[in-house]
């Protein structure tokens, strides 16, 4: 599994598959990123931009199962997926963005996204419905 981006997201998700037993290679752009990853971190760490193609054969990725982009960047999310998904035939690609108006690229190539305004909006909804459920039970 090749997780593209170091940040607090990626790399928790690095350290819970690497907890669960899971080969994870994590890529960022800084190599300072991957202090952000538990010292029982059992995978592999490679600083460089996956934009770019050599880097992506650095990592092997022809042989990944899945990638997850979770760059702060959608335009970088975007072109990670694409890559994945079109030049190295990847089935899995889960990609975060920002901006939920762009997810239609992202539903065109058939990756899985995740939008955290989205998920946030939700969640407030959640919260709201109860809140009312309880004022209207008074």
């Amino acid at each position: 599994m090749i997780i593209v981006g170091c940040g607090r997201l990626g790399a928790n998700i690095a350290n819970r598959l690497s907890e669960n037993g899971e080969s994870v290679l994590i890529i960022d752009t800084s190599k300072d990123s991957f202090r952000k990853l538990s010292p029982s971190f059992s995978g592999i760490t490679l600083a460089g931009d996956a934009t770019y193609i050599q880097v992506l054969h650095e990592a092997e990725i022809s042989r990944a199962t899945v990638v997850v982009s979770v760059t702060n960047y959608d335009n970088t999310n975007i072109l990670v997926a694409q890559i994945a998904k079109k030049m190295f035939g990847i089935e899995r690609v889960i990609a975060r963005l920002y901006d939920p108006e762009r997810e239609c690229v992202y539903h065109d190539f058939k990756i899985d996204t995740i939008c955290p305004a989205v998920l946030s909006t939700k969640e407030i909804d959640k919260f709201l419905n109860i809140a009312e459920t309880e004022e209207n039970a008074i």
